[in-house]
């Protein structure tokens, strides 16, 4: 289940593109089990809370992801299930987006809207899976990993 969540903001037209994204990143991550993710649209305000909150930075962000598993958990993800057997729903974990970043990184970067939410919405959920970009190597497969999904969801950088 994929839930959005709309925090002081205006409803945004895109909630469709962010399913889509969701359901993409999971499918192409060959996640089988039934999962929930929660994203929460609000401004630069309240993800400078969070932010600050959570991470220390006392400054608004882009984009925040609170996973529910630890890395080495994500294989279990990928793992066969029994077909005979109901599977249970588990939490993958929450997105949080600043609407304001994307419309203000959107315009720094000379692209849509829409390519900027999937972005940063992609960018969550590989969090979520147990991406990182900390330090050199990782970054590269993530970066790597966030341009082949948008590929597949044909969404260009124009």
């Amino acid at each position: 289940m994929i839930e959005v969540y709309y925090e002081d903001i205006e409803k945004i037209d895109e909630e469709n593109l962010i399913r889509t994204v969701v359901d993409t990143v999971l499918r192409e991550e060959n996640v089988i089990k039934k999962l929930d993710v929660y994203i929460t649209l609000t401004n630069n305000e309240n993800i400078q809370k969070i932010n600050a909150e959570h991470r220390n930075i006392d400054k608004p962000t882009d984009v925040l992801s609170f996973p529910m598993f630890e890395r080495e958990e994500i294989p279990n993800l990928k793992m066969a299930e029994d077909d005979s057997k109901e599977q249970e729903e588990m939490m993958l974990g929450d997105i949080i987006v600043s609407v304001e970043k994307v419309r203000e990184q959107a315009e720094e970067y000379g692209h849509s809207f829409k390519r900027e939410l999937a972005y940063l919405v992609t960018h969550g959920m590989l969090h979520l899976l147990g991406y990182d970009h900390m330090i050199d190597e990782e970054k590269v497969v993530m970066r790597k990993r966030e341009e082949e999904i948008l590929e597949i969801l044909d969404i260009k950088r124009v």
